[in-house]
C-alpha cells in the first residue's frame, strides 16, 4: 500500500509527463447498437468519446460508470483528460427498467463496437485498455473474464491491452442477487461472477480498492481471493492495489494508477 503523500506525488508527476500541447475533441451520444430495440435502449445504449486531434493513434480507455447498476450516466473522468489518451465513456441501460444482466450485455456490445470503430477517433485498436468504478469495474471484469459475452460479437477478450477494475464485484453483482432474492451480504459466485471464469488467458490485470477496513461489503477480500485464484490458474501478470486510507470513493486516487498502467504498457 502507499500513502496518500505518494499517491499525490504520482498524481503530479503523470499529469506533468503526459499532458501535451494537443487539440482534444468530444464527440458526444454515438449510438452503439446498429438498431434499436426499444426507446430505452437509444437512450441509454450510447458512448461518448474523448479523443486528441493528432495524426497519431493513442491508447484508448473504456470507461463504465458506477453506480449498482441502478443508476448513474456515462462519463469522461476529469483526471484522464489531457494525457494523450483516447477516452470512450460508456452508457448502459439500469435495473430495473431491465434486468441487470442486461447492463452486462451492453458492456460487451459497447467494449465490441469501440474496437471496430475507434480508429474513427485516433484510438489504437491494439491498445484497448477496459476500466470503471464499482458496479463499472464489474461490468470491466465481467466483459473480459467472461468470453462467451464478446464471442457473441466475433471477438476474444485476449485482443485487449489490459483489464483496470476499480473496487470491482468479483462475486456475483448485489444488483443481480438482489433481482433473485438474495440478501446483498450473501456472496454468491455463479455465471454472473467474474471469479466464476478463472483462467490464465487474460490481458494484464490492476485491481484497484480501498482499504479493506473502509471498503464496501468486503470488497478489497472479494479482489484479494480473485487475485489469489487468477494466481493459482497460472496468470503472472496482475496486480493487486489497496489504496491505504481511502474507501468505496477511491477512484481519483486511483487515476494516476491507471494512467500509469497504460503508458507503461504502451512503451515504444
Amino acid at each position: 500500500m502507499k500513502t496518500k503523500l505518494s499517491l499525490f506525488f504520482l498524481f503530479f508527476i503523470t499529469s506533468f509527463m503526459f499532458s501535451q500541447d494537443v487539440e482534444y475533441a468530444l464527440k458526444g451520444d454515438i449510438p452503439y447498437y446498429s438498431e434499436n430495440t426499444d426507446d430505452y435502449q437509444k437512450q441509454m445504449s450510447l458512448v461518448d468519446i474523448y479523443y486528441p486531434k493528432t495524426e497519431e493513434k493513442v491508447p484508448v480507455i473504456i470507461w463504465f460508470h458506477g453506480g449498482g447498476l441502478t443508476s448513474g450516466s456515462k462519463q469522461i473522468p476529469e483526471a484522464l483528460k489531457n494525457k494523450g489518451l483516447c477516452i470512450v465513456g460508456v452508457g448502459y441501460r439500469l435495473s430495473p427498467r431491465v434486468k441487470a444482466e442486461t447492463s452486462v450485455r451492453d458492456a460487451a456490445a459497447s467494449v465490441a463496437w469501440v474496437v471496430r470503430n475507434i480508429e474513427k477517433y485516433n484510438g489504437d485498436p491494439e491498445k484497448i485498455f477496459i476500466s470503471g468504478h464499482s458496479a463499472g469495474g464489474y461490468l470491466a471484469l465481467m466483459t473480459v473474464m467472461n468470453k462467451s459475452l464478446l464471442a457473441e460479437h466475433d471477438l476474444d477478450p485476449e485482443i485487449f491491452a489490459g483489464l483496470i477494475p476499480f473496487s470491482g464485484h468479483t462475486i456475483t453483482h448485489l444488483t443481480i442477487r438482489k433481482e433473485n432474492g438474495i440478501p446483498e451480504k450473501q456472496p454468491i459466485i455463479d455465471e454472473w461472477a467474474p471469479l466464476y471464469y478463472v483462467r490464465k488467458d487474460t490481458p494484464p490485470i490492476l485491481l484497484i480498492t480501498g482499504d479493506r477496513e473502509k471498503e464496501m461489503l468486503g470488497r478489497y477480500e472479494e479482489n484479494a481471493y480473485f487475485y489469489r485464484m487468477m494466481k493459482v490458474v497460472g496468470q503472472d501478470d496482475i496486480e493487486l492495489y489497496e489504496m491505504d486510507g481511502y474507501g468505496h470513493l477511491m477512484s481519483y486516487p486511483g487515476f494516476p494508477l491507471l494512467v500509469d498502467f497504460v503508458k507503461e504498457r504502451t512503451k515504444k
